[in-house]
């Protein structure tokens, strides 16, 4: 099985630049090596096209229509599959502060309930909502830097901000929660290791890393749908952040086999099929596969962003809409997917030993809870 994969939208750790609101991964699978057998294609292609190497933001939709041909060839020959990934930047800048702040396992005055259950979801969505845009600067800007006593002020002056808007929240219980989580926070920021801990670790934690992670999970999942066990994977070359991709490859590797459940009713960790292989990193000079891909990135970003694709490219769209994956990070996608699981929660009729059951256990978490807020 042979998978390239390529980005768009990398502004570094800048999370905030206006016009590239979002981090976007694409992921080319085969069960053929595209870089060989798709040579003389492609040859052909740019031959028709005039230009060394497809690329398809040069190219664009006049450049691309005129190679729609091959292009089309050759996803009927090599059975391509697309799946496509995205990354809001600005979101992920306070999901990075709740998944800190508010995991229970480092913050002892959060309930265990709030963040180890679906509950954490609902919490992340209302904390999110007390954050303006220079406030989550803020937030970030103490997440990437590596000297602790400056990032430590930094993060109690954003916590001792939201404290300020808790009466925004909407229910005394969430406003509960917050309060006691910010105060453990403000009081032991040490503890909860909110920042990196030196500059070239903050590559880590930017939307390309975290992005990457759910494009090995896509691949996992292609692996185990394909039965195949030789596996390739062929990135892009660029100098940034392939060294995170690698590490985090490595990692995810090391786990392959993994089906590990994240919490009662919360999805799980599954990296059944996860290639325990190296990446290896190239240029489009050099990779068929990464031709292709980047073509169907800059294809896929454009319906996603509402702009305008020629209907020469059309074919290419409808064999990927019922066999492509797509995923994505943002606040708005937790929402999508649970807001109807709560509804549902809402709706379901608990018996009376269902409750007391319940009641117990939340009784027994907040014990455990409110002695740490007493510490």
């Amino acid at each position: 099985m042979f998978f390239y994969v390529d980005e768009s939208g990398h502004t570094g750790s800048n999370l905030f630049d206006p016009d590239q609101p979002l981090l976007f991964y694409g992921a080319l699978s085969s069960r053929l090596n595209v870089d060989v057998l798709a040579k003389s294609l492609l040859k052909r292609a740019r031959q028709k096209a005039g230009v060394k190497r497809l690329h398809a933001n040069e190219l664009g939709n006049s450049g691309l229509s005129r190679i729609a041909e091959e292009l089309i060839r050759a996803q009927k020959r090599f059975s391509l599959r697309f799946d496509f990934y995205r990354v809001n930047k600005k979101d992920h800048a306070a999901i990075c502060f709740f998944d800190q702040i508010f995991d229970q396992g480092m913050n002892p005055a959060v309930p265990w309930s709030a963040y180890w259950t679906p509950l954490r979801y609902m919490l992340l969505l209302r904390v999110s909502t007390l954050f303006d845009e220079e406030l989550l600067r803020a937030a970030w800007a103490a997440r990437i830097t590596p000297i602790d006593k400056k990032a430590e002020e930094i993060l109690r002056e954003v916590c001792n901000e939201l404290l300020g808007r808790i009466s925004e929240l909407p229910d005394e219980r969430t406003q509960e929660i917050v309060t006691d989580a910010l105060n453990w926070a403000i009081t032991n920021t040490s503890e909860i290791h909110y920042n990196v801990r030196k500059k070239s670790d903050a590559i880590s934690v930017m939307p390309n890393a975290i992005g990457f992670q759910h494009v090995l999970i896509g691949i996992a999942l292609r692996v185990r749908q394909s039965g195949r066990k030789d596996i390739s994977v062929v990135v892009d070359r660029q100098s940034q952040f392939n060294k995170a991709q690698a590490r985090t490859n490595d990692w995810y590797g090391r786990l392959s086999g993994a089906n590990q459940p994240l919490g009662p009713g919360l999805p799980t960790l599954d990296l059944r099929g996860m290639p325990n292989t190296k990446i290896s990193f190239s240029s489009g000079f050099d990779s068929a596969g990464l031709e292709l891909v980047d073509v169907y990135l800059w294809i896929f970003k454009r319906l996603f962003e509402e702009k305008d694709v020629t209907p020469d490219l059309y074919p290419l769209i409808k064999k990927q809409l019922p066999v492509g994956h797509t995923d994505e990070i943002s606040l708005s996608a937790i929402v999508r997917r649970w807001e109807p699981v709560f509804r549902s929660m809402e709706a379901t009729e608990l018996t009376e030993e269902q409750l007391m059951e319940g009641r117990k256990l939340m009784e027994a978490d907040e014990m455990k809870r409110r002695v740490h807020l007493a510490g």
